[in-house]
Formats: structure tokens, sequence, C-alpha cells
């Protein structure tokens, strides 16, 4: 690999944070990367890698190590929460990797995080910065010069923030705006599957489907565990910070009370199996509008600091690594000005995030449709069966 000259700087140490590492650093950069955290650790539950991710963790060289810790479910489902029947399927497994030359992953966020770390920690060119956050950035025609949470000063020829949806760097570039509040409450958890009755288990991703709520379950690490997030309509406490998270169990099986039963068994299962419930309000941004909205002179925004959006089309952690491989790119572009390089990383990937955005918030009014709008999703999804699930413009991309 040909030595970049620029030195890059990234703000934030999640999964974001670290693809935008590894990408930077496989462009040849040098690269410092400030987490506010005192070790990396990612905390959390679940995620759906689709074939559009995966084929990017492959590219660097990263297949082997997600095939030691993540699940591959053969089946998509689509049931309805009020009845249990089945809506539509679509088969993944072997099925999936024919039609897109990669496989469709579950993946533990902890895990997934671990991976990446890995990799990142073995780029020649990385220096890690621990327990202190970028707190503030100027940018001019020479570089970037941040200001450290402790007040040390770095100096740098680009940032990239990938510090989340309450981005410090987002605020500093595009003006302080609040996140919206979706309306929607999350419950999730994992849990072991040997804890649970045998009938309970599974190999697949499955959607149930109800008037103004949905549950999502599929495997974890190699079909050891299982993730379960129950998503519905509601008003986060006002103490978040001081909830007692032990009362959600009992909340979310009174949201739950007129589903199926085989629905409610299983969430019933969780907290039986020893896991609890954690509850998480879902915000988001608008969905970008263009360019600008990503890259601003030598300073460029990177996952949920860029484009924060709904889980209704399980992309947040693959729009981030589809960023970084679209970033490595544009910092390998020869004789190319930095500003002018991040243009071609925030134009090539504007108006993608965007549709995912959109189209995520539309699912999420499908998902929790109620009257004749759900009877006709559930009659389009039994008719169409596996066309509707499958999603050549996001999975080929």
């Amino acid at each position: 690999m040909q030595k970049n000259t620029q030195a890059v700087l990234i703000a934030g140490g999640g999964i974001g944070g670290l693809a935008a590492a590894i990408g930077a650093a496989r462009a040849g950069c040098a690269v410092r990367l400030f987490e506010q955290a005192p070790a990396f650790g990612e905390v959390g539950a679940g995620v759906q890698l689709g074939p559009n991710a995966v084929r990017r963790l492959r590219d660097w060289g990263l297949q082997g190590a997600l095939d030691a810790v993540a699940a591959f479910p053969d089946r998509l489902q689509v049931r309805s929460a009020l009845t249990g029947a089945e809506l539509a399927a679509l088969p993944l497994g072997a099925d999936i990797l024919t039609r897109y030359g990669a496989a469709y992953a579950t993946i533990h966020r902890a895990d997934l995080h671990g991976l990446l770390l890995a990799s990142a920690q073995s780029q020649a060119d990385l220096r890690w910065h621990l327990a202190d956050a970028v707190a503030d950035h100027r940018q001019s025609e020479g570089g970037v010069a941040l200001t450290l949470a402790s007040g040390v000063a770095v100096t740098g020829d680009l940032l990239i923030g990938a510090d989340g949806l309450r981005s410090v760097t987002r605020a500093r570039m595009l003006g302080a705006e609040p996140t919206r509040s979706a309306g929607h409450l999350a419950y999730r958890a994992v849990v072991r599957q040997a804890d649970l009755p045998a009938g309970l288990r599974t190999a697949r991703v499955t959607a149930w489907l109800g008037p103004r709520l949905h549950v999502v379950q599929y495997p974890l690490r190699r079909g050891e565990l299982m993730n379960v997030v129950a998503i519905r309509h509601g008003t986060p406490p006002a103490n978040l910070e001081g909830w007692d998270h032990a009362a959600n169990a009992a909340d979310l099986e009174s949201a739950l009370a007129g589903t199926c039963a085989a629905l409610q068994e299983m969430v019933r299962a969780v907290p039986q199996a020893g896991s609890g419930w954690r509850l998480w309000p879902l915000s988001d941004r608008p969905p970008v509008r263009g360019p600008l909205d990503i890259a601003r002179g030598r300073v460029a925004l990177l996952g949920d600091a860029a484009h924060p959006m709904r889980p209704y089309l399980a992309q947040g952690a693959g729009m981030a690594i589809e960023d970084a491989a679209a970033l490595q790119v544009a910092l390998a572009l020869a004789g190319v000005p930095v500003a002018d390089r991040l243009q071609h990383y925030a134009r090539q990937r504007w108006r993608r995030v965007a549709r995912v955005q959109e189209r995520a918030r539309r699912n999420g009014r499908i998902f929790h449709a109620m009257g004749l709008v759900r009877w006709g999703r559930d009659w389009s999804l039994r008719l169409a069966g596996g066309r509707l699930l499958d999603l050549p413009w996001l999975y080929g991309y």
C-alpha cells in the first residue's frame, strides 16, 4: 500500500468510528481516534447485517472473524401479531448468498464491535486516545484543530465525526439541532437459547406485526443467544436515567395483551429465562438533504452522526460500514485536495442514506398499521410473499 500523507482524526470509537479507522488506514492514512470512554466496549443487543454490509466486511478480510461469532439465519418470516399466521417469508442462508454474493448475518453488537476493534488494532499507523472526547474543532485552509475534553489541542488534515446521534462534531459543523422523537419505545433483551423451552428457540428472523407495535426476534452468536426487540407507540418516562427497568416486563406484557398466544408466550419467556428488558426511546433526524449535510471543508460525518435512522430497515450499522468503505475510496484519491476528497465521499453517500432513512420511517408506518391499511398490508404480503421482503436496491448495492 502506498503511504498517504493525510493525517485523519476520528471522533468516536463505536462501530462507525472503528469502521472509519479501518477504511482510512487501508487508504494509507495516519489515523488518530479519540474515544470518550476509558476502555473500548460496546453495549446493546443485536444487529442485522444485510449482504451489502457483509460484503464490505469481507473486502476488509473480516469474513472469517464474522463467521466465528455471528449467526446466519435460514429464513426471514413475517407473522401477524394478532393471529400468529405467517404473512410472508424470504429464504436466507444459501439462497441470499447466491443472489447477492454475501450472506445475511445477525450478530451481537459487542461481537461486531470486537471484530472491528481487532482489525483496527492490526493497522500499523493508527493511534488510540481513550477517556478523551473531542469537545470542539476549528478548520482552516491548512488543517483541522481539535480541542479535547481534557483541554489538549490536536491538529490533523481532516476530521471524521463518528460520535453518534448527539454528535458534537455535527453540532459544530451544521449547528445545534435537537433530535426528534419517533414516539416509539423499544424494549430490548438478549436471552440464552438453552434457557428457553425448545419450542421457543429460533434459527430465523421473525417479525411480528401488530397495531401500533411490532416485535422482532433472531439468533445471535452462532445461535447460542436470541435477540428480541419489541417496539410500541408510547411516551418515554420523564427521567429515563432513574427509570426502574424492572417494571419493563409488566409494561410490555400489558402492551401485548391483545396479541396471539404464541407471541405472548415468547415475550413472557424472556424474564423467566433470567433476562431483563431495557427500555430505549427512539429518536432520529430528518433525511439527509444533500452532500453538505455530510461534509464541509475538511470535516465529514459518518454513521449516526450523519444520518441516524429508525430501526425498521435494520440498516443503521450497515450504513456506517458502507460509509467507511466509501470514505476509504475517497481518501485514496491521489493528488486531490482534502476537501474535494470529502465532498466525493459525501456525494457518493447522501442519496443512498437519505433513501434508507426515508424507507425506514415508511416501514415503521407499515409495520404498525391499523384498520384498512393493516388489512391491505397483510393482503399484499400474502399475495407477493418474499418479493416484498427481498430488497435488491439495498442488498445488491
